[in-house]
């Protein structure tokens, strides 16, 4: 290292011996020498856009040509905010995501359901309706795996075992919503399966020996009410509507149940972990499809429905289909972003938006102590997630 520094310079200076770092120096310009041994020491760069601290110097600089082992220097350090600002860019862009994956499947769940309805009304066969919805998601996962778009699952024959109870009571779930929505007003199906907690807490403390904190069982008396509410002064009421939208609420639950239970330590993402559900679901379902309703019904009311509405009915089952696979599957993306209380919360809204859309584009009737249910058990729907967490 070089250890002293010559300065020949005529200046006030030339007499002193030596000159102390200690001083105050309004700017820190240095000697040409000393602005050598500057570029000739390969300093780190600082930036312009961050606040400079000097540390002072405790050893003095000796103008003389003794030489010397060491040269105090003066450190630097930039005051890095940089991190800081990582981090609220990242906490910003996992909202603006969470705010995405809420806002799309919201969207295609109305899209959805605004499709269903119409798919039912001219095609009042809900069990080809269910099978033609999961077809069209197994189709989508398997175009996706093949072109990479999505990465294989890796899975063995246990996941299948652990995943059969809950593909089981996934497609009964569907089917009797499906079953239900082509009885009823879209709105009065979701107005019941809004009390789909009350089925969860009821079947966790009987049948599970769960327990749950006093304001749990406290929100149930809202959504009890309102259910009730809402079934009684429906202008449209339909037993098979009532008891479809019942069914659906109680083989969700269950599904809830067994994949709690049987999925745990499966490391599959929420994407493929609804694929497979779908495929499997499809497997079961379609046998019974054909034993109910079967093709030879099916046909006379394919070209009843095609003279009836002609090739835009083609249109709104391919959309039912597709768009059905696509909401599930963002629901479920979803839960691999947001903790299940948000989850929750979303789904209430969910309920909302589909109840209000549906009734203003059908211009369903309804009177307002049936609207009144409808917000009382939506309410304690909300109430029941606070009260869960």
């Amino acid at each position: 290292m070089i250890s002293s520094l010559k300065y020949t310079a005529p200046s006030p200076l030339a007499g002193s011996a030596a000159f102390s770092c200690r001083k105050r120096v309004p700017v820190p310009r240095l000697p040409p020498s000393i602005q050598n041994l500057q570029q000739s020491t390969a300093l780190p760069s600082f930036s312009s856009h961050k606040p400079l601290y000097i540390i002072p110097c405790t050893q003095n600089l000796t103008l003389s040509t003794k030489p010397r082992r060491k040269v105090a220097g003066c450190h630097a350090y930039e005051a890095d905010k940089s991190q800081p600002q990582a981090a609220e860019t990242s906490e910003a862009a996992q909202k603006l995501k969470i705010g995405l994956y809420f806002a799309t499947w919201w969207a295609l769940n109305v899209v959805f359901n605004i499709y269903n309805k119409k798919v039912l009304n001219a095609f009042p066969y809900p069990w080809l309706t269910s099978t033609l919805s999961l077809a069209a998601g197994s189709l989508i996962m398997f175009i996706s795996w093949a072109t990479k778009l999505a990465h294989v699952p890796k899975v063995n024959m246990d996941f299948w075992k652990a995943l059969f109870p809950v593909a089981v009571a996934h497609t009964i779930g569907h089917v009797a919503a499906t079953v239900s929505m082509s009885k009823v007003a879209v709105s009065f199906t979701h107005i019941i399966k809004s009390g789909e907690p009350a089925f969860s807490v009821l079947v966790s403390r009987f049948l599970l020996g769960e327990s749950f904190p006093i304001p749990v069982y406290l929100s149930l008396v809202p959504i009890i009410g309102g259910c009730a509410l809402a079934a009684v002064t429906e202008l449209n009421f339909n037993m098979i509507g009532f008891m479809g939208a019942m069914i659906s609420n109680l083989a969700f639950v269950f599904r809830n149940i067994f994949s709690k239970k049987g999925m745990k330590g499966m490391s599959v993402s929420g994407m493929n972990y609804y694929a497979c559900l779908s495929i499997l679901s499809l497997l079961i379902l379609t046998p019974f499809a054909i034993l109910v309703e079967g093709p030879k019904m099916w046909a006379v009311g394919w070209q009843t429905a095609l003279s009836q509405i002609g090739p835009n009915f083609v249109w709104w089952v391919v959309a039912q289909s597709v768009f059905y696979h696509l909401y599930n599957q963002v629901s479920y993306m979803s839960l691999d972003q947001i903790s299940p209380l948000t989850f929750s919360i979303g789904n209430t809204m969910k309920r909302i938006s589909v109840i209000v859309s549906s009734i203003l584009i059908f211009h369903t009737p309804i009177h307002p102590s049936n609207a009144l249910g409808a917000a009382i058990a939506i309410l304690g729907t909300f109430f029941y997630s606070q009260a869960k967490q």
